[in-house]
């Protein structure tokens, strides 16, 4: 994708400054086409096609001299020219008015179990409705999901999907919940916030997994909206946000502290990848964090690394690095660590804190038992945090 040099530099630097965001619509028709073939194949009964109605007017910018905008969703304040774009490549300058190019446009829907998000304090054993669209406003060089995530509007044959379409997808697969995931809910947080707001009035909780890196106006939006929220904190280290993702730590943090107080139901995931962010000395430093500013009760999950993407010749992850890891947490006061990718790992399984029993066992994303009653620990009676079902 190419960049203006300007640009470059400040997206190697992580830089928040404004810069000009120059793609043009034609800029992005080369990007990868590969992305619907898998997701097609897997996707839940599509909906009738219909004509998309225009591009919904974006939310969250400000209008700027010459027929250019600001966007003011995430840190990177892109300032858009007329029939530009920003970096995440679907919030388009129209005439000096920013458009959203995927709201109603999701590229993927599956039928998951919510523990595949993860979400280990969420409804266990119950499925969530997932769905994304394509876009980020992260380049994580490691990235599972970089055919959705690195593809424009242009490159994926979607049908407008309404809000209320959605939810009524949710309510025939018996969900209890829709999962915005895959790619970066940030990039399509006006399509969120309109199906969780319909999905509240069902009864159907919203769940969100985001890298983070997204404005305090936005995100109070969000939060007022949604029922829990996933981060994904890629390192302690600005300068593996910077060289690794093309963003900052900083932005992340203040979001991982700002839901936290918002209320909404929060639990992190680290991906430890190996020479790059596994450094001990980081990861205790990070415990302590999250201990200070979001509690011990914050579920924190490590997970396993493997070889993909731009991080191809990398190694897995050694077990062993992650047990330090989960070690060094727990010894930092965090009561719920996990450890994931790694099948059959006893950190996969949830641990009374004040009993030791375990209280919800788990085989990958298969619940075994839940020795739990009404957000409780069935043996001792100690209160465990989350979103539960009654018994």
């Amino acid at each position: 994708m190419p960049l203006t040099n300007d640009t470059s530099r400040a997206r190697a630097a992580g830089d928040r400054r404004p810069f000009e965001a120059s793609f043009t619509r034609r800029t992005f028709l080369g990007g990868s086409a590969a992305i619907l073939a898998a997701a097609a194949a897997s996707r839940l009964v599509p909906p009738p096609l219909r004509a998309a109605d225009p591009p919904v007017e974006a939310r969250y910018y400000e209008k700027l001299s010459g027929a250019r905008v600001r966007c003011l969703l995430c840190p990177r304040g892109c300032v858009v020219p007329d029939g530009g774009r920003g970096l995440c490549g679907v919030r388009e300058n129209r005439g000096g008015v920013l458009r959203t190019l995927v709201y109603g446009r999701p590229c993927a829907i599956h039928l998951d179990p919510i523990e595949k998000k993860p979400f280990f304090h969420v409804l266990p054993g119950t499925s969530a409705l997932s769905l994304a669209t394509v876009g980020c406003n992260l380049d994580c060089k490691f990235c599972q999901n970089w055919q959705i995530a690195r593809s424009r509007p242009e490159d994926a044959e979607t049908r407008y999907t309404p809000p209320a379409a959605i939810v009524d997808r949710a309510v025939a697969a018996s969900s209890p919940s829709i999962a915005y995931t895959y790619g970066e809910p940030v990039v399509f947080i006006e399509y969120v916030r309109d199906i969780a707001a319909h999905a509240r009035s069902k009864g159907i909780r919203s769940v969100v997994i985001s890298n983070g890196y997204i404005m305090k106006e936005p995100l109070l939006d969000l939060c007022r909206t949604v029922d829990a929220i996933k981060i994904d904190l890629k390192a302690f280290d600005d300068a593996y946000y910077r060289d690794v993702c093309g963003g900052s730590l900083a932005p992340v943090l203040e979001t991982i502290a700002t839901i936290r107080a918002s209320g909404v139901w929060l639990e992190l995931v680290y991906l430890v990848v190996p020479t790059l962010n596994d450094d001990p000395a980081k990861i205790r430093e990070m415990a302590r964090w999250i201990v200070s500013n979001v509690g011990p009760d914050v579920p924190l999950h490590f997970s396993r690394f493997f070889p993909q993407y731009r991080l191809a010749n990398l190694p897995p992850t050694p077990v062993s690095t992650l047990d330090r890891a989960h070690d060094a947490c727990r010894d930092a006061g965090i009561r719920f660590v996990y450890v994931g990718n790694v099948p059959g790992h006893e950190a996969n399984h949830t641990i009374c804190p004040q009993c030791g029993k375990r209280i919800i066992a788990r085989s990958g994303y298969r619940i075994e038992a839940i020795e739990m009653r009404n957000g409780a620990c069935r043996f001792c009676g100690e209160t465990i945090p989350g979103i539960w079902r009654e018994a």
